[in-house]
């Protein structure tokens, strides 16, 4: 006779009840702050970051159409001269054209660039005796100052370029290329006249005007040893390069 003893059933624990309350550690907790989102800025760029490059400059220029025009000139007379044998083979041509750009950077360097952005002019005389001598024409600066943008760039622009021209003299000379010699010589030559001028009527402009010298008179002639150096320099050029 056998004897079964009933299966026993396992109930599920009842879920215990959420503990509701606070419990005590002993220890006093700080206030939790609530936290604050700020937006932050996209770029990490600094607003002086934002004014920099050539749209910068030409907007803070007080005459950006001829400090344009001033760096264009003397940009592309380089650019022509040095990328003109990747178009055209024709000597004559780009002799032409880079000759074109250069005396249209001379006479805007001289005539305009100079006079807008720094308040500068010079020019050759002759009186009635025969005699050459040099006019430099100055702005007063209490008057209309020079944009501190377009004084610096034009000054960058008047002595860096020639640095730049005798690098390519003597790159010529080293590569034997005799042909384009003539060109970087008149380069050279038109580029040091601007910068002996200009020199010289910055020079004179800041002696007339911390003086008190001048009475309102814009002109004045300098036949002493500036003219002459500054005569000298284009007359010897010139004739070496056309000889």
């Amino acid at each position: 006779m056998s004897y079964q003893q009933p299966l026993q059933t396992i109930e599920p624990d009842e879920p215990a009840a959420p503990v509701r309350g606070t419990i005590s550690t002993g220890v006093p907790q700080a206030t939790r702050q609530p936290v604050v989102l700020t937006p932050t800025a996209t770029s990490g760029a600094a607003p002086g970051d934002l004014e920099s490059g050539l749209g910068g400059i030409l907007r803070q220029s007080s005459h950006p159409l001829a400090l344009f025009c001033l760096y264009l000139f003397r940009v592309s007379a380089i650019a022509v001269y040095i990328l003109c044998g990747l178009f055209t083979d024709n000597y004559v041509l780009s002799t032409v054209v880079v000759v074109v750009l250069l005396a249209m950077d001379f006479w805007n360097c001289r005539n305009v660039a100079g006079r807008t952005l720094v308040g500068l002019r010079f020019w050759n005389q002759v009186d009635e005796d025969g005699e050459s001598y040099w006019v430099f024409e100055s702005r007063d600066p209490s008057r209309a100052p020079a944009n501190p943008i377009d004084s610096k760039m034009f000054w960058i622009a008047l002595y860096a370029f020639p640095v730049l021209w005798v690098l390519l003299l003597i790159v010529s000379l080293l590569k034997f290329n005799i042909s384009f010699l003539p060109i970087v010589g008149l380069a050279i030559v038109f580029n040091v006249t601007n910068v002996i001028g200009f020199t010289y009527a910055d020079r004179d402009s800041k002696q007339r005007w911390v003086g008190s010298v001048a009475g309102g008179s814009w002109n004045s002639g300098l036949g002493g040893l500036g003219g002459q150096i500054l005569g000298g320099v284009v007359r010897s050029g010139v004739s070496r390069v056309f000889q």
